[in-house]
């Protein structure tokens, strides 16, 4: 029986504790110990032992750490854990600033250890299956990728604003699955709450094949919603990321005798159908793939590269909402290139 994996855990708040009961049950690793200077007052480090600092979880000895502190907090402890040695899962998003994203992407690539994004809606059953059906060609040619993210707003959430808190979530989601980069957004934005931060945003874009995105994501309303449709030639996908649900819409096909609509191609409403997919808790697959990338196998986990792009199109949003411009982004062969003249 192989040795199980040491894991530590920096962060115990309201996605911490999460972290926290998943690595507890997890098979193959072992929770070591767990981060926190506001110790432990809610129980939910799962019996392990709580330490004020990285530097003595880095001393116990881990094989990989889960960064779940604020976002502010997360270039910091990532460089720390990089320069140690240790391979990290660091929570959405990957940092606050696109240079230090790029900072933690050079200082665990360069030491080659296996480091991930916790972009946990490419874990969720109602996102995978659609992302399969869309590799499959199920939807024919992609047209629009609309998402909806709205709901009360969160206290636990002070250091940024709603675009680098939820707004991540759909533009991550949007490029893992249509496998595409973003060429272009515009947005709007407001704050509506009084804080520093935007708590509601509005944005359009276009993928590089041309595929439209809209992203409507606030924390002013108080219905919950997660909301993702793709529309293409054959139809359309709802994923409801909520419940983990799945519907297609089918563009029917409906015959006519009035030769004047015949060149017209519209649409019709055809079948609906529900699918039955398997419903797993995301965390806890986000957890597997992980755990599997540190032991060397094969896993599809978020890398921070993609983590970075993520976080380079947040801040494009954001450059657009102050400029009241669209903004264009440069794709990973472009960078390399360099911009066309």
């Amino acid at each position: 029986m192989s040795t199980a994996l040491r894991a530590g855990l920096i962060g115990l708040g309201s996605m911490g504790r999460h972290h926290a009961r998943v690595l507890a049950g997890l098979d193959g690793v072992e929770l070591a110990a767990v981060v926190d200077p506001m110790g432990d007052t809610n129980g939910w480090a799962q019996g392990a032992t709580v330490l004020d600092t990285v530097e003595e979880l880095i001393a116990r000895g881990v094989d990989y750490a889960v960064v779940a502190c604020p976002t502010a907090l997360h270039e910091e402890v990532g460089l720390q854990l990089a320069e140690a040695g240790v391979s990290a899962l660091i929570e959405k998003p990957l940092a606050d600033t696109v240079e230090g994203a790029r900072r933690l992407v050079e200082a665990f690539e360069s030491r080659d250890l296996v480091a991930g994004v916790g972009h946990i809606e490419r874990c969720n059953p109602a996102l995978l299956s659609l992302r399969s059906r869309l590799e499959n060609g199920e939807l024919g040619d992609v047209y629009q990728v609309v998402t909806r993210r709205q709901g009360p707003f969160p206290h636990r959430i002070a250091d940024v604003g709603v675009v680098k808190d939820l707004a991540t979530h759909d533009i991550d989601l949007t490029g893992w699955v249509t496998g595409q980069e973003y060429a272009s957004i515009a947005a709007h934005t407001v704050s509506k709450s009084g804080r520093p931060h935007e708590d509601m945003v509005s944005a359009v874009g276009q993928l590089a094949d041309g595929t439209m995105v809209n992203h409507l994501v606030n924390w002013l309303s108080p219905l919950k919603e997660r909301f993702t449709s793709v529309t293409g030639d054959r139809g359309c996908f709802i994923a409801d990321t909520l419940t983990g649900d799945l519907t297609f819409h089918s563009n029917a096909s409906v015959a006519t005798e009035w030769e004047a609509l015949r060149a017209f191609r519209g649409v019709s409403e055809g079948d609906m159908i529900r699918y039955a997919i398997p419903k797993r808790e995301p965390l806890l697959v986000e957890h597997e793939l992980f755990r599997d990338a540190v032991r060397g196998e094969t896993s599809d986990i978020c890398t921070l590269r993609q983590g970075l792009r993520t976080v380079e199109v947040a801040a494009s949003l954001l450059e657009s909402a102050d400029s009241g411009v669209t903004v264009r982004l440069m794709s990973d062969s472009e960078k390399i290139q360099g911009p066309r003249n």
